[in-house]
Order: C-alpha cells, then structure tokens, then sequence
C-alpha cells in the first residue's frame, strides 16, 4: 500500500508559519505591547531630529517639512516591513554559528524559504504605525492628491523599498557564509539607510546619489518617485522607477546561491 501525501505549496506554508509565530508572540502579550512602545519611541528620535532642524531652516535644498516627511515616512514604512517578514535573514549568523543552517539543508524546502519563515518581528508594528502617522500627516500638507497614479506611486514606493531592504539582507547573509559572523558594516545600508532616508537623497550630494541610483537602488524607491508624488515631475518613468528597484533582488538571489555552494558547517 503506497501512502500519497499532499505536498503544501509555499503560500500556505508562509501563512501557517506567519500564524504560528504570531500565536507564540501572543502568548506573552504585556511584553509584544511594551516592546513595540519602545520601537515606536526609538523611531521618533530621528522624527523629531527632522523636526527640530525645520525649527531653524525654512527648506532644506529646496525641500519643505512636510516634504521631508514623505521621504522619512516611506523609508521607515519599508525598512519596518522588510525586518519584520525577512528578520530571519538579519539574525542569520546565530543561525551560522550554531549548526541550524545544517539542519536547514536536510529539509525538503527551499532553505531560504526556512530562514524567512524562522522569525518575524511583529514589534516593528510600532515603527509601522508612526509611519503611517507621518503619512497622513505629511500627504495633505505636501499637497499631495490622492488620483489614482499618486496612489500607485505611493504603494510602489513603500513596497520596492521593501524589497531592496530585504535584497540587502539577502547580500547580509550572503557574506556570512564566509566570514560566519555579520559584518557591521552592512549597517550603513540597513539601519544607516534608515535615517539617510530622513531627507530626498539628492540633499546629500551627486555621489550619494549616484551610488543609490546604481549601485544599491535606494533613490529608485525613495527620491525619483518622490519627485513624482510631489508634483515636481510629470515623467511616469519616474512612477514606474520601484519596480525597476524590485530587479535588485535577482543578483541578491544569485548571491544566495552562490554561498550555500560555498557552506562549510561550523558544527554545533
């Protein structure tokens, strides 16, 4: 007699994993509720970073606040996001160093599947929530209407940056493969984009532009949109820019692949 069991697709899978962890935070409800307090404090430090330096100047590069804003609001938005569906990905060298990987390798999933599905960090709903605070009070201010190509805009925006942040995590872990431990200054594209995004990146100079244009597509998701949701652009190249952005997580990818190829287990 020949048992056929039902394979799960991945969607259901990931919903049943989401599920499964939302329940385990849950459990302890006092602690999720005071750690997302914290994450929403911790946030509003750079928010009233931005506010304190409009006490003093009128624009900054020709930029207003409530235009500041937009460009905080929708980096914030992305990078809670990506942290919250792809930590496991930024906690991967405990997972490194303590032989978990191996175990990993020995399942019939896809093992970057099991990496995402191993933690989510629903206490980033704190910095979500300030985020979309921020939206709404930064759109009408900016002068912003709410037609269907802004709206499209606005939704490319938040979810092509979630998707270069979780690339970016992607190189992360890539690169420990090799060193075992997680290189700080990865950083500088993670937490340090968070609070560059603070400001259009064009306030920072043509280099930095230059480098989040190409290199690490941060502007395509952030600044040229931007330019479009305000009104200062009419060129729909800039609209469809983020999905351009989403392009990023193919060398990601291939990256990924290329340090399993490369694993050598550290034991347990």
């Amino acid at each position: 007699m020949v048992i056929k069991m039902k394979r799960v697709s991945y969607p259901t899978l990931y919903i049943r994993s989401l599920s499964i962890r939302l329940k385990s935070v849950m459990q302890y409800k006092l602690s999720f509720i005071l750690t997302t307090i914290g994450q929403f404090l911790g946030s509003l430090t750079a928010f009233l970073g931005i506010h304190f330096m409009f006490q003093r100047f009128d624009s900054i590069e020709g930029y207003s606040y409530s235009e500041s804003l937009l460009c905080f609001a929708s980096i914030l938005m992305a990078f809670s996001l990506a942290e919250c569906f792809a930590r496991g990905l930024d906690t991967f060298p405990t997972v490194i160093s303590n032989g978990e990987f191996d175990r990993i390798l020995l399942r019939p999933r896809s093992p970057l599947f099991l990496v995402l599905t191993s933690k989510f960090e629903f206490t980033r709903l704190g910095r979500l929530i300030q985020s979309v605070i921020v939206f709404c009070w930064a759109l009408p201010n900016s002068g912003v209407h709410f037609t269907p190509d802004k709206i499209l805009c606005l939704v490319l925006m938040i979810t092509g940056g979630m998707l270069v942040f979780c690339g970016v995590f992607i190189i992360f872990a890539f690169l420990c493969f090799f060193t075992t431990d997680g290189l700080e200054f990865m950083n500088i594209l993670t937490d340090g984009m968070r609070e560059y995004g603070k400001y259009p990146l064009a306030v920072y100079g043509r280099d930095i532009l230059l480098f989040t244009t190409f290199v690490v597509p941060f502007a395509l998701v952030q600044y040229y949109p931007f330019l479009y949701l305000i009104g200062r652009t009419d060129n729909m190249l800039y609209l469809l820019l983020p999905v351009l952005a989403g392009l990023f997580l193919i060398p990601c990818l291939i990256l990924w692949r290329i340090g399993i190829r490369h694993y050598r287990s550290v034991g347990s």
